[in-house]
C-alpha cells in the first residue's frame, strides 16, 4: 500500500509515523521526524500513559521531560495487550510509513505484533527496533538502558579520572545518539523504499553500537597495538596542550591545539618563541609525549591574562576554545540568541516553556513551528475516529472496556 502523501510546506511534511516506544531513544527519534512536519502518532497506555510523563521535574503538575522529548506528537491511548488493541494498532499500520519501538526484544512478537504480523498489513512499512543489546545475540532479551549502553558500549570505562571510578556523561547520551541513528536509518530506509518502489524493511539498532561506533580509534588501538586506553581526565591524545584551565575570575575554559599550524599561533599568542625553537615540539606526537609540561605552562598564561584581553588574544590568533558552560550562561549567551537555538513553546497548561530548538537549520526551507507535547489520549477522536472510521459509539465502547 502506497501512502498518499500530498503537498506539505515542511521537509517531511506527508510522512506518518506511529510512535510506540516509552522513555527516550524510540520516541526522541520519532520526535525528530516531528521538528521538521511529519505526522507523528504517539501510542501511549490507557490512563497511565507514557512512563516518562511521570519522571520531572514539574512545574504545576506538568512534565518538562515529557514536553521537550514528545513536542510536535499527536498522543492516542491503545492497549495493544488487548485483542481490540492489537487490531486496532494493525489497522493504523495501514496508514503509516514506519513503526517506532523500542521494547525489550520478543514483546511485540508476545502480543501478536511483530515484524511479520505488521509487514502482512503494510508491506512498505518501515520498522525501527531499538533494543539495549539488538534483535539477536546471547544478550537479546537484557533489558537496558543509557548507563548500560555506556557501560557496555566502552565510553563509561574511558569517562572520568584514573584514581577514581567511571563517570556517567551529564546526559543521557546513548539514548539521544541512538535516537539520532534510528531516524538516519528510518530515512535511509524510506529513501530506498521509494527510490525504488519497494517494500519495507526492519531496522535493528542496539543501543550499545551507537556507543561502539562512536569511539575513536578504540577498537583499532586495541586490535593492531594492544593498546587499551585508561581514563585520563580531560586529556586527550589528540590534544597538546589541552586541558581545562581555569581562567583569572574563576571560570573555565577548554583550549585545545593539535595541528602545527595551531600550535605555532598559539606559542606566538603566548609570546613563546622558546616553544617554537625546541625540537621536542616540533610535531604533535612529539608534543604528545610533553603534554603535561605544555599544559602548565599554558594554565598559568590563561590565570594570568585578563580574561577580556585573553579573548582577544585568542581571537585573534584564530585559535579554537571556550568557556565551560552553564545553562544560566547558555540562555544569556548572545550567540544563542542571534541564532535561535533556544525555542519558546506555548503549553497551553503552564505557558511558555524554553527548550533547545529544532536542528539542523535549513535556512532555504520553511521552518515548522514548534507544537506542545499532547496531553495523554489528546487525538484520540482525530485519529480513530478521522483516519479509522470509527463512530462515536464505538470509541464510547472501546473507552469503556479499557481498549483506548
Amino acid at each position: 500500500m502506497k501512502i498518499d502523501r500530498g503537498p506539505g510546506p515542511h521537509l517531511l511534511s506527508g510522512l506518518r509515523i506511529l510512535d510506540l516506544g516509552t522513555m527516550v531513544a524510540g520516541p526522541v527519534a520519532a520526535t525528530l521526524f516531528g521538528d521538521f512536519g511529519a505526522e507523528v502518532i504517539k501510542v501511549e497506555v490507557p490512563r497511565r500513559g507514557d512512563t516518562v510523563r511521570d519522571l520531572g521535574p514539574f512545574v504545576d503538575g506538568h512534565c518538562l521531560y515529557w514536553s521537550v522529548e514528545n513536542r510536535n506528537k499527536k498522543s492516542i491511548t491503545l492497549d495493544l495487550r488487548k485483542p481490540e488493541g492489537r487490531d486496532l494498532l494493525l489497522d493504523l499500520v495501514e496508514h503509516a510509513d514506519a513503526v517506532v519501538e523500542n521494547f525489550r526484544p520478543g514483546t511485540l512478537e508476545k502480543w501478536g505484533l511483530g515484524w511479520e504480523e505488521l509487514k502482512a498489513r503494510n508491506p512498505r512499512l518501515i520498522m525501527l527496533r531499538i533494543s539495549g543489546f539488538g534483535q539477536t545475540g546471547p544478550y537479546r532479551e537484557r533489558a537496558g538502558y543509557d548507563r548500560i549502553a555506556l557501560a557496555f558500549g566502552g565510553l563509561m570505562g574511558i569517562t572520568g579520572f584514573p584514581d577514581r571510578p567511571p563517570v556517567r556523561i551529564g546526559t543521557s547520551i546513548a539514548d539521544y545518539q541512538s535516537a539520532i541513528l534510528g531516524a538516519f536509518a528510518l530515512m535511509m530506509a524510506i529513501y530506498h523504499r521509494d527510490l525504488h518502489d519497494g517494500e519495507g524493511q526492519q531496522i535493528d539498532l542496539a543501543m550499545y553500537e551507537s556507543i561502539i561506533r562512536f569511539t575513536e580509534v578504540l577498537v583499532p588501538a586495541y586490535d593492531r597495538l594492544g593498546t587499551v586506553r585508561e581514563r585520563r581526565g580531560n586529556k586527550h591524545f589528540a590534544a597538546a596542550p589541552g586541558e581545562h584551565f581555569r581562567t583569572s575570575d574563576g571560570r573555565y575554559m577548554i583550549l585545545t591545539v593539535s595541528a602545527d599550524a595551531g600550535f605555532q599561533r598559539l606559542a606566538q599568542a603566548m609570546q613563546r618563541q622558546d616553544w617554537l625553537d625546541d625540537p621536542r615540539f616540533a610535531t604533535h606526537e612529539q608534543r604528545w609525549q610533553h603534554v603535561d609540561e605544555l599544559n602548565a605552562a599554558l594554565a598559568a598564561w590563561i590565570e594570568s591574562v585578563p580574561v577580556e584581553a585573553l579573548c582577544t588574544i585568542l581571537d585573534e590568533a584564530k585559535l579554537a576554545y571556550s568557556f565551560i558552560y552553564s545553562i544560566e550562561d547558555i540562555m544569556n549567551d548572545p550567540h544563542y540568541q542571534a541564532r535561535g537555538t533556544i525555542a519558546s513553546v506555548p503549553d497551553p497548561h503552564i505557558g511558555p516553556i524554553k527548550m533547545a530548538g529544532v536542528v539542523p537549520k535549513f535556512p532555504d526551507s520553511a521552518e515548522k513551528p514548534i507544537e506542545p507535547a499532547p496531553d495523554l489520549g489528546q487525538h484520540n477522536g482525530e485519529i480513530y475516529g478521522e483516519l479509522l472510521g470509527l463512530s462515536p459509539e464505538r470509541l464510547a465502547a472501546l473507552n469503556d472496556a479499557g481498549v483506548i
